[in-house]
């Protein structure tokens, strides 16, 4: 899916004092802080509610972020999030952070997540269910 055709969720991030580095920028290490902000705000639009962490059933196996500019003291930044497709037992999402004046992208993210039994500790199948509450909230 090309990355200018996806219909993305968005959420404004806060820069804290605390997030900047000796440089005067965002340290990398809070970019995916900001990435786990907009991950958890899609979640929550596309499941219509607060997640209960008790029936998460997706985990976090592979995250890749690119530094493309630094995010520096000052500037108004977005989280944009959007799932590029599903496997059987995958989920692959793309996120990138965008600067609100100049629409810049400064990072970009993927991020694989597993479907996850908690019980056995093991991989599963994502249920067709969930990966329709995706596609439709995409298709808005």
């Amino acid at each position: 899916m090309e990355e200018n055709n996806i219909n993305y969720h968005k959420i404004p991030i806060q820069i804290r004092f605390s997030d900047m580095d000796a440089l005067g920028h965002v340290n990398n290490s809070f970019y995916a802080q900001y990435y786990d902000v907009g991950r958890i705000n899609y979640f929550e639009d596309v499941l219509g509610g607060k997640l209960n962490w008790s029936d998460v059933t997706l985990v976090i196996v592979h995250i890749e972020i690119d530094f493309i500019h630094p995010i520096c003291q000052g500037d108004e930044v977005y989280v944009q999030s959007s799932f590029l497709k599903f496997g059987e037992k995958s989920m692959k999402m793309y996120q990138r952070i965008v600067d609100k004046k100049t629409n810049e992208i400064k990072s970009k993210c993927t991020t694989i997540l597993s479907g996850f039994n908690r019980k056995n500790n093991s991989s599963e199948i994502i249920p067709e269910e969930l990966k329709e509450k995706f596609i439709s909230y995409q298709e808005k």
